[in-house]
């Protein structure tokens, strides 16, 4: 049984980079070697590519999961970790890459198309990297940054010049299968062709491709029979054809009625109004189709529409069709805008971007948003506190604190970055770039000690030793029992 898949649900994710070293090189006669912690490799990225030997994502079906290869770590002696693979996935030409909410990320024509659909994470750098005139010997390292991780949607819309579209059984796989060398399934009942059929059609000089859509029937755009999905693969023709079974035993069936039908469906399925029309009265070699070929004939015309009486079988009037369809093609192929090569567009850094924004939300906390603020929480290791004080150097310096505090914030409200939830201490991060420590640990995060200092302790005990003023007596008079006189009283 043929399996076509045209629509499917991809899993990806990047790889995510690995993380960096800390580590001091050790070598006997040389105590003070320095740091040599190397740097993690960058996680593998996911990225499509238009393949010529493509034509289904019926791969994609059975594996829907994908994920890229992480970097490896840094090592010592200076040994970055080696990053990991690409990986690059085959899709055929006309697939179109959305989100799951229907938001179009690229619409991918041309082999050799390609887009890069998740990014992999960044390596995290080593202590060897990280040191710097006054942090000699940094006893941390960045941590690797996550892949990107989304769901997609893959949609395959079938890159075709002509559309051949119509009534089960109208005879559309035997149409192509004669003008062209595609050989599809061919039987005599309804909803034969189940996958659309590409075929290539040469008329002289002019080559063009014909796609023969599944049946449709009415109601086809709010998702009755197959049409709700196939219609997508006429949305790139150039030229439809209505192709027309005059030799249908089905009662109430007339070819007037049957473009009429065909016409609403196509307008509610909307974005093909501008395509212009063919029609073809297919199995004239029957005679009951022949004789209704030609009452249909002129009604027809009357609507501005081409007609060929053509014939499957006994492949009449395929010659003056083809040249008809290569004629439209080639007039098509010359209204459309030349293609011009992609152009790189720069788009300088305005002067007053700082590079991220800072949201208040209704409980009263702060979000900050931004590329680097949330990358760089992300790499940063917070059991290690000299890691935590080099983030909040790196945020201060990018102006975080001072944007916080023109919102409003006041110390100890609640920040969020990147996922992670912080009391905003303002005296806590002094902005400095180095604050001296034992590595591994910031001053600046150290609790104080309960147990009190020896200068203190000193004046406490002065303080007990130091009697109070009440209880001070008053000195003995040297001269009691003289009057101020001067005179004894006893004489």
């Amino acid at each position: 049984m043929t399996t076509f898949v045209d629509r499917v649900v991809l899993h990806l994710q990047a790889g995510d980079g690995g993380h960096g070293c800390v580590s001091i090189h050790r070598e006997k006669f040389k105590p003070f070697g320095g740091p040599d912690g190397g740097n993690g490799g960058h996680g593998g990225t996911v990225s499509l590519v238009v393949d010529p030997q493509a034509h289904t994502l019926l791969d994609f079906h059975f594996r829907p999961h994908v994920k890229a290869a992480n970097g490896r770590g840094g090592a010592g002696s200076n040994r970055d970790g080696a990053n990991g693979a690409d990986l690059v996935l085959k899709v055929p030409d006309g697939t179109v890459v959305q989100t799951l909410d229907g938001t179009v990320l690229a619409d991918m024509v041309g082999v050799g198309t390609t887009f890069e659909v998740a990014r992999g994470g960044r390596g995290g750098r080593g202590n060897a990297s990280l040191a710097n005139a006054r942090r000699k010997a940094p006893g941390f390292a960045e941590l690797g940054e996550p892949g990107e991780r989304l769901d997609v949607v893959l949609e395959l819309k079938s890159v075709a010049d002509v559309g051949l579209v119509g009534f089960p059984s109208a005879g559309k796989s035997s149409l192509i299968s004669v003008i062209s060398a595609a050989k599809p399934k061919i039987a005599d009942y309804p909803f034969t062709t189940l996958v659309p059929n590409l075929g290539v059609v040469r008329v002289d000089n002019h080559t063009f491709t014909v796609a023969d859509v599944p049946g449709l029937i009415p109601g086809a755009a709010t998702g009755k029979g197959l049409g709700l999905e196939f219609l997508r693969h006429v949305e790139r023709c150039a030229v439809l054809v209505h192709v027309i079974d005059t030799a249908t035993l089905e009662p109430g069936r007339d070819p007037l009625a049957d473009i009429d039908t065909i016409e609403a469906e196509l307008a509610a399925y909307g974005g093909l109004a501008d395509r212009p029309r063919l029609v073809a009265l297919n199995k004239i070699d029957v005679p009951d189709g022949r004789d209704l070929a030609e009452i249909v004939r002129p009604d027809l015309a009357a609507r501005g529409l081409p007609v060929f009486e053509v014939s499957a079988a006994t492949r009449e009037g395929l010659k003056e069709f083809t040249y008809a369809l290569a004629e439209l093609v080639e007039q098509g192929r010359a209204s459309a805008p030349p293609a011009e090569p992609t152009r790189i567009v720069l788009r300088p850094k305005a002067v007053d971007d700082a590079g991220f924004v800072i949201e208040a939300e209704k409980d009263g906390s702060y979000t900050v948003r931004g590329t680097r603020p949330e990358r760089w929480v992300r790499q940063t290791n917070f059991d290690n506190d000299e890691a935590v004080g080099y983030l909040a150097d790196r945020l201060a310096r990018l102006g975080v604190e001072d944007q916080l505090a023109k919102a409003g914030a006041q110390p100890g409200d609640l920040v969020r970055i990147a996922g992670r939830e912080f009391d905003w201490q303002p005296l806590l991060y002094a902005g400095v770039d180095f604050v001296p420590g034992a590595r591994g640990r910031d001053v600046r995060l150290e609790e104080k000690p309960t147990r009190a200092s020896a200068a203190e302790r000193l004046a406490a005990r002065k303080a007990r030793r130091q009697r109070p003023a009440d209880e001070v007596e008053p000195a003995a008079d040297d001269d009691a029992g003289v009057d101020d006189a001067g005179v004894d009283d006893a004489g």
